[in-house]
């Protein structure tokens, strides 16, 4: 029998339309399509999915601010805020050199956004070819990160044509975007100086300036959570449809974002139901009775853990035999010690940002724990930070369980990133308890100079990117891309997603080593303008040497010439080598045949037939 106050559940048609949706949901994303078949199923229907949730997400952020943009005006901005956000953003920006920084990451969801573009699947590209002036994929895999960066980056893409780069520039654009919602989020908690403070603190964390100048997925992480509880307020103030449509399509679209940020939809349902409750009625939208149906593509993509354990990672550390376990926690907390705490010139931190958080961060919770039973009082933005804070600790929790989760190493550092906006939201909003307006500008000078004199300083000698030999590489190889006359070369190289996403004729050294005679038939016949080798060697310092890296040697037969290498890092040597000659002992395969010349046929329709006969075998012959 269900409880007099909560028989506004059981009248409510809408309310059971939604459940249905999402029992329909869960037995279509975790039982209804076999392992394979979901995987092929997200591929082709990934990118309509997404755009079905963008384009109402959109439609609902309109229908929710139009009237406050209508009444906007030049004269009644607040341009001061404009002002430090303006600032804070090309502080990020101006000091870190822009390039793919977490190499694999970013490399995949750059490849997807290509297939998103040209074909509207979702497909990792790791072959391919020019043929004829024409760029074709020949082979590709499902990548298991989540869509939203990468279709947003395909749509930029669309309307500016594609470029690598334009993954640089969605993530500059996207650094203003966090900034303006986390100024926000300080006005509505603490003020004008709240604001100013948000934004400041964050201006001067190296660690958010990496990657605003790289080409992942954490920038937009970071704002869809921030736009999230932004929404989240909203709908509490409001408490209609609009503004509960505009809120669920956030969250659909955060935990389409990150793998862990769909931990974020437990605050959001009790956000939710907490307003219900209050309301005794169910507020609820077509579109958000469809949601769950939407949300389909993360159960089916999360198939890819299932099918190739390899996705896990843990060949990386073979210590590890088990994704997530309790174990963890006491490692990684001394780990996450060591990097919040770690000068600037170690780690991209901020001691200002860790200091004042971690001090904010026991107030933040007991001002939670002693509002739970007043929050129908308390003002919207403290509600959502509230009930939001059960995220953040969810998220935190997790990376502590995670057999890769220490915040000092140079891939997983960027995990922090939420952690780090959770301790700005607890700083902002503890601050209105210590009213003094004093008190607050004294915050904003300290937050000020900590960005002057070590933020900055650290952003500008990036000292803390050196360590990460294969981001280094990626911009070794990138330059190498500018300096050639021509771009139809072919390069054998295991990071083959790196060159084919550049438009580059690409394939990985074990295809290249299967397939000799492609090789053999492509040096013969000068299809490339050259056929270059990406290989790294490590330097024994005791006698001098070179020892090739597992997985870059082509075997004896490949006749290589170095054409330039760089000591990128200590005891390794970074080389880019042409294949000169393929040979079989002492027998060149490649060279040209002697003999007779042939004959060229003079009948225009014979030419054209040994022409496309040619062509055939060129295709079949590609590496």
């Amino acid at each position: 029998m269900t409880p007099p106050a909560l028989s506004f559940l059981r009248s409510d048609r809408r309310f059971w339309l939604f459940l249905l949706s999402a029992a329909l949901a869960v037995a279509i994303g975790f039982f209804a399509i076999p392992g394979t078949m979901a995987i092929v199923f997200v591929s082709d229907t990934g990118y309509w999915f997404e755009l079905v949730a963008f384009l109402i997400f959109g439609w609902a952020l309109w229908q929710a601010f139009r009237d406050d943009l209508r009444r906007l005006h030049w004269r009644t901005l607040d341009w001061v805020s404009v002002g430090v956000v303006g600032l804070g953003g090309l502080m990020l920006l101006v000091h870190e050199t822009f390039g793919f920084k977490i190499v694999m990451d970013e490399l995949m969801l750059l490849g997807t956004s290509m297939s998103m573009h040209f074909d509207k699947t979702v497909l990792t590209p790791v072959r391919g070819n020019d043929i004829q002036g024409a760029f074709v994929v020949l082979d590709g895999i499902m990548d298991k990160r989540p869509l939203f960066f990468p279709f947003l980056l395909s749509l930029l893409h669309d309307l500016f044509g594609y470029r690598p780069a334009n993954a640089f520039l969605l993530n500059g654009a996207l650094t203003f975007v966090l900034l303006g919602l986390v100024n926000q989020c300080g006005r509505m908690l603490a003020g004008p100086r709240g604001g100013w403070l948000g934004v400041l603190l964050l201006a001067g964390l190296p660690l958010l300036g990496q990657n605003a100048t790289g080409g992942g997925f954490e920038l937009l992480n970071l704002v869809m959570i921030t736009a999230t509880l932004l929404l989240g307020a909203r709908f509490v103030a409001r408490r209609d449809e609009i503004s509960l449509t505009v809120f669920c399509y956030a969250a659909l679209l955060l935990g389409q974002t990150r793998y862990e940020s769909l931990i974020y939809a437990l605050p959001v349902a009790i956000l939710v139901a907490w307003v219900w409750w209050q309301e005794r009625r169910v507020i609820l939208s077509w579109p958000v009775i469809l949601a769950p149906l939407l949300l389909l593509p993360y159960p089916l993509q999360h198939r890819i853990f299932e099918l190739r354990t390899s996705a896990w990672q843990l060949a990386s550390k073979p210590e590890y035999s088990t994704p997530f376990s309790f174990s963890y926690i006491a490692e990684n907390l001394a780990h996450a010690e060591r990097f919040f705490f770690a000068r600037a010139t170690d780690q991209p931190v901020s001691l200002t940002l860790s200091i004042l958080g971690w001090i904010a961060i026991p107030f933040f919770l007991l001002f939670a724990a002693k509002r739970l039973r007043t929050l129908r009082s308390e003002p919207p933005a403290v509600v959502a930070s509230v009930v939001f804070s059960l995220g953040f600790i969810g998220q935190f929790l997790l990376m502590m369980c995670y057999f890769w989760g220490k915040f000092d190493d140079p891939i997983i550092r960027r995990l922090s990133l939420p952690t780090h906006l959770w301790l700005v939201l607890a700083i902002l909003t503890v601050l209105p308890q210590f009213a003094a307006a004093g008190f607050q500008r004294l915050l904003l000078g300290v937050a000020a100079f900590g960005a002057i004199v070590s933020g900055v300083p650290s952003m500008a000698a990036h000292a803390y990117t050196q360590e990460y030999l294969p981001g280094r590489e990626t911009a070794w190889r990138r330059q190498f891309m500018a300096d050639q006359p021509r771009r139809d070369y072919l390069m054998i190289d295991n990071d083959s997603i790196l060159w084919v996403a550049h438009q580059i004729s690409s394939t990985p050294v074990i295809q290249a080593a299967r397939r000799r005679d492609a090789i053999v038939f492509h040096l013969r016949n000068r299809t490339f303008s050259g056929i270059y080798v990406f290989q790294r060697y490590t330097i024994d310092p005791a006698t001098g040497g070179m020892t090739l890296r597992e997985g870059d040697d082509l075997g004896p037969d490949f006749v290589l010439e170095p054409v330039r290498e760089e000591r990128l890092q200590t005891l390794t040597l970074t080389r880019i080598s042409r294949v000169k000659e393929v040979r079989r002992g002492p027998v060149s395969l490649t060279a040209p045949a002697t003999g007779k010349l042939p004959v060229v046929p003079k009948d225009r329709a014979e030419r054209e037939q040994v022409r496309k006969a040619y062509l055939e075998n060129f295709i079949k012959q590609l590496p």
